[in-house]
């Protein structure tokens, strides 16, 4: 339906301006501005409203149909009959019959019009068969197997005697290439791990901790605890002390050193100004001074070759002395097996009757702090302060690590050996270099 508009009058349309050529300005933003699109979209929608509704607002099932029955106007309009093409016209001109094939044929097929003898065919299972089979599975069999006992032991034969190999002086000793010699276990792999602790005795991976190292623990505990701890920083305090008195003395006594030979070299230079002056006709404060050192002489060769000769026959004692003193181990070395025995089986028996209370093991006291190069790591401080005691177990703030711990136990235990973290391996060095192959071309 057409919108009516006036014939005549005054617009009511909207002031518009086509052209703008910049809208920078505050009186340019909603001023005479086209609304062309948005009036005609408007008008449109309206026009759908009319007609039935807003075609986007509709389902697709009431906008579209599906046509199942196809347009009967389509057929009347093609022509009747349709002009074949040559093409076609010559693919139907072939005959019906097969060719005839060039492959040659047996002559097995053909025949002078006689018929042949029908016999009996072979392919199945003859009358006869068929009842011996159904008799063996009835159980019936027609011939039994007769079980005979051997006459002679198979497992009693005598072994054939190896032929002995005779083997050249040059084959014995030239190894064969193709069997590899076994590696061999060390012995200490199957000897237990030797203890760090003084006792000897060994910890268990995880100990339990005692009463003083809970999160609640007893006043009395809790004290005692604090009170070993506080000792051993004192004790170490005090150990750092004294180093470093010791070390503030050595540096005193180096300095008095120097200052004492500085003071000797200026009285030797006194004195030999006091010869000089002496000499020329006047003496000086330092004439009294006598030096009564005897100046080292210049040894002879024959001196040399009489202290070359003493140092030789000394070397010569000590060396028949420790190799007699070694004839004599040997001679004993029985004994002395004997009494390392005993002496082994005494530690066994040692530490069998040591109490198993793992509780009363304690990890500081150790027979030595270093295996190998390195030191063992010290045990962390796992101490909470007085005041920082909390009474509830939100606010708890947990001690210690698990991992530093567990690799501390297997140092204690002798399991591993102490090692220093290396952050930075060093590496072969790589010098890189540019090849030159661009210089391989050339454009002529």
């Amino acid at each position: 339906m057409p919108v009516l508009k006036p014939l005549s009058g005054p617009s009511s349309e909207a002031p518009k301006q086509f052209n703008q050529p910049s809208r920078k300005g505050k009186k340019a933003w909603r001023k005479n501005v086209d609304v062309t699109d948005v009036q005609k979209g408007l008008e449109d929608r309206v026009q759908q409203i009319i007609q039935g509704g807003v075609v986007a607002e509709k389902e697709s099932k009431d906008l579209f149909v599906l046509d199942v029955s196809g347009d009967s106007k389509i057929s009347k309009n093609l022509p009747k009959k349709i002009k074949a093409l040559r093409s076609d016209e010559i693919i139907n001109q072939r005959s019906a019959v097969p060719a005839v094939s060039s492959k040659k044929r047996s002559t097995d097929g053909v025949t002078d019009g006689v018929l042949p003898e029908k016999r009996q065919r072979k392919e199945y299972v003859s009358q006869k068969e068929l009842i011996r089979l159904r008799k063996v599975a009835d159980g019936r069999h027609e011939q039994t197997v007769t079980i005979t006992e051997a006459s002679y032991d198979p497992w009693g034969a005598s072994a054939e005697p190896k032929k002995e190999v005779t083997v050249t002086t040059e084959e014995r000793f030239i190894p064969d290439p193709v069997t590899k010699p076994k590696v061999k276990a060390p012995k200490t792999l199957v000897q237990p791990p030797v203890s760090l602790l003084a006792s000897g005795k060994q910890i268990p991976a995880v100990q339990k901790p005692k009463g003083g190292y809970s999160y609640n623990p007893a006043f009395s505990d809790y004290e005692n605890r604090l009170n070993e701890e506080a000792a051993k920083v004192v004790e170490a305090e005090r150990k750092r002390l004294a180093e470093e008195e010791a070390e503030r003395l050595k540096l005193e006594a180096a300095a008095r050193s120097a200052k004492e030979a500085e003071a000797a070299e200026a009285r030797a230079d006194m004195s030999e100004w006091d010869e000089d002056s002496a000499w020329e006709g006047f003496e000086s404060e330092g004439e009294g001074l006598k030096i009564n050192a005897k100046r080292p002489e210049r040894k002879t060769q024959a001196q040399r070759n009489r202290i070359k000769r003493r140092k030789e026959e000394e070397q010569r004692k000590k060396h028949e002395e420790a190799m007699k003193r070694k004839q004599q181990q040997l001679l004993k070395i029985e004994e002395l097996a004997d009494e390392v025995y005993e002496r082994e089986r005494a530690r066994e028996l040692a530490k069998v009757e040591m109490s198993d209370d793992d509780s009363d093991v304690d990890d500081e006291e150790l027979r030595r702090r270093q295996l190998g190069k390195f030191k063992l790591p010290e045990k962390d401080l796992e101490l909470v302060l007085p005041d920082e005691l909390q009474d509830s177990l939100r606010l708890l703030k947990p001690e210690g690590n698990l991992l530093k711990e567990r690799y501390r136990s297997l140092l204690v235990r002798g399991k591993l050996e102490s090692r220093r973290k290396i952050p930075y391996r060093k590496q072969a060095r790589r010098k890189v270099t540019e090849k030159w192959t661009h210089k391989d071309f050339s454009l002529d």
